[in-house]
């Protein structure tokens, strides 16, 4: 049976967003920009909403004069995006095995 998919991480951006933060622990808002095709007011909608569930921390600081978000995966988000892969994993598996 299907697997219910997180419904925070199944959206585009926020699972791009959590798929980096995955492998790269944490990363400033310009390198996200950079590797996401989104703009910058979606991207900071999509943090905010990862933020509020608990699933990334956002880190405001200044670089010189500029100011620098820094974005940092949280163990409760790690955890969800494992649950996530897992459950695609499921459907893949039900989809192959079915036929």
């Amino acid at each position: 049976m299907f697997k219910d998919l997180d419904p925070l991480l199944h959206s585009q951006v926020r699972l791009a967003i959590m798929s980096i933060l995955v492998g790269v622990k944490n990363a400033e808002f310009a390198y996200l920009l950079e590797n996401i095709n989104t703009t910058k007011g979606n991207l900071s909608f999509q943090i905010s909403k990862l933020k509020e569930a608990g699933y990334i921390d956002v880190i405001k600081s200044f670089k010189g004069s500029y100011p620098l978000t820094t974005c940092t995966i949280t163990e409760e988000g790690v955890n969800a995006y494992e649950r996530y892969v897992h459950s695609i994993e499921e459907y893949f598996r039900e989809f192959r095995d079915g036929r």
